[in-house]
């Protein structure tokens, strides 16, 4: 059976990712998270890693990762261009799974989201709203990303050149062909994420919520079994679901 090793293994999805592996019967090889713990061992022990740690600490699990040739699911969000460069990198030697959001619903909504957008004009202005617990710390949340992403994959656009976010004060009319995300943050709020399509006398809205963050730990587990089977390249849970 794989041994799932955890990096990041006190944090909220962490336990989550752990109350699953023994739900499911599954090998738990350990964790580490801040410091505590002994990564290079870790590593060395486990089948398969998922890593919900901290982008500070992306480039030290790649690197350890690739010296043994263990697989690493990456669930971490926050991620800059630069740990992306590294993922790319990293992927030419292992598997490397790295997504916004493990959950089906969630990516289903973006199959859903790049659909609608390759259909519509860009008369058509699209929103993304997120809300999140008070303790997360990065805005938009990966989620919002990968469903802005979608949007700008189904229009044909790159998503850096057409963000809006943190709108304050007098900022203008809207630019034609921006996606907006808008963050709000409070409670004790798991994930929720609505997709508002928005033209002259009409608006589409789609969404999902989180109800509880195991779809998350039931996905990332999911993801880790799967990856354990695949040579080296870069997947997201699509990949996985085959979407």
């Amino acid at each position: 059976m794989t041994a799932i090793g955890i990096i990041g293994c006190n944090g909220r999805m962490g336990r989550a990712i752990r109350t699953e592996l023994e739900a499911k019967g599954l090998p738990y090889a350990g964790g580490v998270d801040k410091g505590e713990g002994d990564l290079s061992a870790l590593i060395q022990r486990s089948d398969v890693l998922i890593d919900f740690s901290t982008p500070a600490a992306l480039k030290d699990t790649l690197e350890d990762c690739m010296l043994a040739k263990k697989p690493v699911v990456i669930g971490t969000t926050g991620l800059e261009e630069a740990h992306h460069h590294l993922i790319d990198a990293a992927s030419h030697t292992i598997p490397v799974l790295q997504t916004g959001n493990m959950s089906l619903g969630v990516n289903l909504l973006a199959a859903l989201v790049e659909s609608a957008a390759a259909r519509l004009g860009d008369d058509w202005d699209i929103e993304i709203v997120e809300m999140h617990h008070r303790h997360k710390v990065d805005a938009p949340s990966g989620t919002a990303l990968l469903l802005g992403e979608a949007a700008a994959r189904g229009r044909g656009i790159a998503l850096a050149e057409h963000k809006e976010s943190g709108r304050d004060g007098i900022t203008g009319a809207r630019a034609r062909g921006a996606i907006g995300f808008a963050a709000l943050r409070g409670g004790s709020v798991a994930g929720d994420h609505q997709v508002i399509f928005a033209t002259d006398d009409e608006r589409i809205e789609i969404g999902h919520r989180a109800e509880n963050r195991a779809i998350f730990a039931r996905g990332a587990v999911k993801a880790a079994l799967w990856l354990g089977a695949q040579s080296a390249g870069r997947y997201d849970m699509k990949n996985v679901l085959g979407l």
